[in-house]
């Protein structure tokens, strides 16, 4: 399999200097995991965007120099382009031409398994091409069809422009795709609500931060762990079964990044039904990336837009035993006081992350007092099994329990003869 040759270019603007080599770095890998290959890299410093290219003549010539040089394929640029900034690079430099949001929905669309992701990355790839038909069908702006008017033949009558009969398919294939994913949202929407009766904890953080080597820790599970950036793009949903007994529901979802496309956001937002409604986040965080700061940062941005800002979570500092950099890691420490600091891969301070979920979803049960006959082996298998027993002693017949539970098990044994007591 021939790889392509990408050349990337990166334009630092004045006032985002703060974290322009990662993001090239980023990009780098984010052509990487797309299956290119990448032979060089062009950097201009500018005030702002050229209207016409976004780097200007001068620096287009340049590009195209390179690109010759390194014999590259296509040109990466880590910014969305306008369709018109795109069609005068493609004709400056005589190559194809990506932005940093077409390598992101390509990445999506090859890791897309399940029929709800790959519809969420076909409409978010159609939302995101339909404003670019014009410059692709420059060639065919006249009118298409039709009789009764002047102009020429072929171009009377009140036909539409292939433009416009283009974007009408677009639409309508949007519109299709939305209502079959709404089906497919309603039926993921029940599931998440059947898992009621179970505390539910949902892994969240920056792509590539070890959340599916958590998830397979945790839940003893095979979830698919790859050495790339959104590798999982599927919700895996799984038990957890804690230390002190309590039983969760985990699930594992898709890495975030910086600037995530919107339209991957809201096209994603069902399969995101489980950080919505989980009880508790575990923000996951590569502490040995060199931008982990700016990665909490671009995970806390995506959780705002989901409506999950304020949601109880907490911070869990992975890939422990990769910190290469003390000092460096130091001075995160301290920014982050709380962060639990793990290593999914060695198994390392893994009880003590146990500890600490068990020890917030404990806030969130209530204390019930029982009577239960001795004979009454249903209820006391129950009890075993979902609540957990502080005091027990035997009064003739009857057992006299005192137990913490979640607060719709303690409902069920309110209607069965227990008294919830807060």
């Amino acid at each position: 399999m021939i790889r392509e040759s990408v050349l990337l270019v990166g334009v630092e603007l004045k006032g985002h200097e703060g974290d322009f080599e990662e993001r090239q770095r980023e990009l780098a890998m984010l052509v990487k995991t797309a299956g290119a290959t990448v032979v060089g890299q062009v950097i201009q410093r500018r005030e702002k965007p050229d209207a016409g290219s976004y780097v200007g003549e001068g620096k287009v010539t340049e590009i195209k120099s390179k690109a010759e040089e390194l014999e590259a394929d296509t040109i990466v640029f880590d910014h969305d382009l306008s369709p018109a900034q795109v069609k005068n690079l493609e004709k400056g430099i005589g190559l194809k031409v990506l932005d940093r949001t077409e390598i992101i929905l390509d990445i999506f669309a090859t890791h897309a398994r399940s029929k709800q992701a790959k519809l969420q990355v076909e409409v978010a790839q159609l939302e995101y091409t339909m404003p670019r038909l014009r410059g692709q069908w420059q060639h065919l702006e006249r009118i298409a069809g039709g009789r009764g008017t002047s102009g020429g033949m072929g171009t009377r009558g009140p036909g539409e422009k292939q433009l416009e009969v283009d974007r009408r398919i677009a639409r309508d294939q949007i519109v299709a795709l939305k209502r079959e994913l709404a089906e497919i949202d309603l039926r993921k929407t029940r599931e998440v609500k059947a898992r009621g009766e179970n505390f539910t904890v949902a892994l969240v953080g920056y792509t590539n931060a070890g959340k599916s080597t958590l998830m397979n820790r945790i839940t003893h599970t095979d979830v698919l762990v790859e050495d790339k950036l959104f590798s999982t793009l599927d919700t895996k949903t799984h038990t957890w079964k804690l230390r002190g007994g309590m039983k969760v529901m985990a699930s594992d979802t898709v890495g975030f990044i910086r600037a995530l496309p919107h339209h991957l956001v809201a096209s994603f937002h069902a399969t995101l039904e489980e950080v919505i409604h989980a009880d508790l986040l575990l923000h996951v965080v590569d502490a040995s990336a060199r931008d982990a700061v700016a990665h909490i940062a671009a995970v806390d941005a995506v959780l705002k837009k989901l409506g999950c800002a304020d949601k109880d979570r907490l911070l869990v500092f992975n890939k422990m035993d990769a910190v290469k950099d003390r000092v460096e890691y130091e001075v995160l420490r301290a920014e982050f006081p709380g962060a639990i600091e793990i290593s999914a891969r060695t198994g390392n301070g893994m009880e003590s992350l146990d500890e600490e979920v068990a020890l917030h979803l404990d806030r969130r049960l209530v204390d019930v007092s029982l009577e239960v006959s001795v004979a009454d082996g249903r209820l006391l298998a129950y009890l075993a099994e979902n609540a957990r027993v502080t005091e027990r002693t035997l009064d003739g017949e009857a057992w006299r329990i005192k137990a913490r539970l979640a607060p719709w098990h303690a409902s069920k044994l309110h209607r069965t003869g227990g008294t919830p007591v807060r």
